[in-house]
């Protein structure tokens, strides 16, 4: 039975969730806020004869979490690990784990609502209907099989929704100020020929003990210690996943600490350097980073494909297209019949493309004809891509729908040319950023708990 929880929502690229945002210990707060929200859980007080059925477990900012918040999040986690066969840590390990990624998820959730991050619900609705295809099931039938797990639909959409606010949050605090230089390409270009053609994938699941912001040599020395004893514990057969998820303080901890398979030339060299040493099955000493103490575990390891060569033939298409972006007044069953309707004229020639393109799309393009110039493997997105991949020079295919709305597509000439130089350096820069994006996040996220006020309710 597939477990509509482990949705992969097709966001953004993604950071290497292991050694991403390691999660401090709780900290004294710098400053309280002004005042507190009162939890939506309550009946009145203890004074009455009424009879409590929840309490603020924690304070985060102004904002609260419950216990029942816990529990629910405890279950859903449990019956995750139970259902992946992941050994369960300890009730008060778990719960642990669970309360501080819970911290972090509200103050980044506070941080998002401060900025004006907003998810309207036509985002949100064409989000979960991508989220249902790639199930290949039904909105219905999908929301069928959620409740049967036990998770109800409104708790799910809010989910998602939370999760689209924090890539949107991501992108506007860490992605669009990372800045790279000509020189760091340069100097990535040389290595990159100076390396093995031969490229090396590893098996990575991971233990992070992280470190607080502005930590004092006490606290430093504290966590090293705790790394340590974590590492003791290794070395004398204890369970690696068991360990991670009662130690770790990495979002992947409840997974046993599990982060995959990962090209070994896009880790930091830190990591990277440690693991090629291994064989698999062997745990790196530990290692210190900005981050934390870590400990990587070497999986599996395996030879991938060599990257293509800068000289390397590849097939270009020359394309353009009509563009209808879904709003609120068009719908993509609307966009998609009117597309339709313009197909029909364009096969009957009663029509020309490049008329109607500057008639009816809703793209920068529209005022060329909707001509996109000569596009390469890689510089559209997966739907759009198949298309016209599909697609003979003088054909038109679609509707098809995107991120970016419904399209019609047309191929007008194809070539194969060599992999320009500008190419290999727009190669190298995304290398580059998403190297630096791992750190910057890491940081980031740290920084946004470490400056959270955080109390926690002892339950009575």
């Amino acid at each position: 039975m597939r477990n509509i929880r482990l949705h992969q929502l097709n966001i953004a690229a993604v950071l290497l969730c292991t050694l991403a945002a390691g999660h401090a210990g709780a900290q004294t707060p710098a400053a309280k806020p002004a005042a507190v929200k009162p939890s939506t859980g309550f009946l009145p007080p203890a004074s009455s004869s009424a009879h409590v059925i929840d309490s603020i477990a924690v304070v985060v900012n102004d904002d609260v979490i419950t216990n029942n918040e816990i529990a629910a999040r405890l279950r859903s986690i449990e019956a995750r690990m139970k259902a992946s066969n992941a050994p369960l840590p300890e009730a008060a390990d778990l719960r642990r784990q669970v309360v501080e990624a819970m911290i972090v998820e509200r103050a980044q959730q506070q941080l998002a609502k401060e900025m004006g991050v907003k998810v309207s619900d036509q985002e949100l609705d064409r989000a979960i209907g991508r989220i249902a295809e790639s199930q290949k099931m039904s909105l219905q039938d999908m929301r069928n099989q959620m409740e049967k797990e036990g998770m109800p639909y409104a708790t799910f959409r809010e989910e998602i929704r939370n999760e689209i606010m924090m890539q949107r949050l991501r992108e506007h605090e860490v992605d669009n100020k990372i800045q790279i230089s000509d020189a760091e390409v340069d100097t990535y270009l040389a290595a990159e020929k100076a390396a093995a053609a031969e490229q090396v994938e590893v098996n990575v699941s991971q233990i992070l003990v992280s470190i607080p912001q502005n930590a004092t040599p006490e606290q430093i020395a504290a966590r090293k210690a705790r790394a340590d004893e974590v590492a003791r514990q290794l070395r004398t057969g204890a369970d690696f996943a068991k360990i991670a998820a009662t130690y770790s303080d990495a979002p992947d901890a409840l997974k046993g600490g599990e982060v995959g398979w990962r090209d070994a030339n896009r880790l930091p060299p830190l990591f990277s350097g440690e693991l090629l040493k291994l064989s698999p099955g062997q745990v790196t000493p530990v290692i210190r980073s900005n981050t934390g103490f870590h400990l990587l575990k070497l999986v599996g390891k395996r030879n991938a494909a060599a990257a293509q060569q800068a000289s390397a033939v590849q097939q270009q298409s020359h394309v353009r297209h009509i563009l209808l972006k879904v709003t609120p007044t068009m719908t993509a069953v609307e966009a998609k019949r009117k597309l339709t309707e313009l197909k029909e004229r364009l096969d009957n020639k009663a029509a020309k493309f490049e008329d109607l393109a500057r008639l009816f799309s809703n793209d920068a393009s529209a005022s060329k004809g909707g001509d996109l110039g000569w596009m390469a493997p890689g510089d559209s997105v997966p739907e759009f891509e198949a298309v016209v991949n599909a697609l003979k020079p003088g054909e038109i295919g679609g509707p098809v729908e995107t991120p970016f709305g419904v399209h019609l597509v047309e191929v007008l000439e194809r070539k194969s040319d060599d992999q320009s130089q500008e190419k290999e350096r727009n190669m190298a820069r995304n290398v580059i950023r998403e190297r630096k994006m791992q750190e910057a996040t890491e940081d980031w996220a740290r920084q946004v708990r470490d400056r959270a006020y955080v109390e926690f309710r002892e339950e009575k």
